[in-house]
């Protein structure tokens, strides 16, 4: 099968090109900032957004939180099943 977005650049309004699972930690960066959030089990997430900024909200089950993340903090988060969407 084609991929249809190969003759499209990467951009942060584009589709993300990759799904990585999260592991919440408390000192350590996601491997590649998150474009998004998707979350299977709903509950609360504590994070560093792309800026720096320390947040905390509560997501329902299957939700997609858009906004670029560097860190899932352990401390804090209940959601499971959370995957970042990223430009690989």
């Amino acid at each position: 099968m084609t991929n249809p977005f190969s003759n499209r650049s990467a951009s942060l309004s584009g589709p993300a090109t990759d799904v990585q699972p999260v592991l919440p930690d408390d000192g350590v960066d996601l491997p590649k900032e998150a474009l998004a959030l998707y979350v299977e089990t709903g509950g609360m997430v504590s994070m560093i957004t792309a800026v720096g900024e320390e947040r905390a909200i509560s997501l329902p089950d299957f939700a997609i939180l858009p906004v670029c993340v560097r860190r899932v903090r352990a401390t804090g988060t209940t959601a499971t099943g959370i995957h970042a969407l990223v430009i690989a």
